[in-house]
């Protein structure tokens, strides 16, 4: 069993990732809202350096993003659900529109 995480900046992606997942086989994800460290800290902390001299870049940027969470049964269906969703992210020309990673997982438990 694997853990696949995919963080999408580009939120409008949303439904048509969802819809590939369910084309390759996904039964299943849990979906979160979230936001990036840096964009939370340009909010709450607009007078850090830092974030002076990038405050135009997040001016226009989307500072909010989904989190999509789905456990997935073997490696092969890891790797058709990272191509389904490289395949909808590789139609905008957005410098991190996303990025996703997998985890192993030693144990999961199903509650019913």
């Amino acid at each position: 069993m694997y853990a696949l995480f995919l963080v999408l900046n580009e939120t409008n992606l949303l439904e048509e990732i969802l819809a590939r997942f369910v084309d390759v086989g996904v039964q299943g994800a849990t979906i979160l809202d979230s936001q990036g460290m840096a964009s939370a800290l340009a909010e709450t902390q607009p007078d850090l350096p830092f974030f002076s001299a990038i405050r135009a870049r997040f001016e226009t940027a989307r500072p909010y993003s989904k989190l999509i969470l789905t456990v997935l049964e073997s490696e092969e269906l890891v790797e058709r659900t990272v191509d389904a969703a490289r395949a909808v992210l590789s139609t905008v020309d957005v410098p991190g529109a996303g990025f996703m990673f997998s985890l192993p997982l030693g144990k999961v438990y199903r509650l019913e």
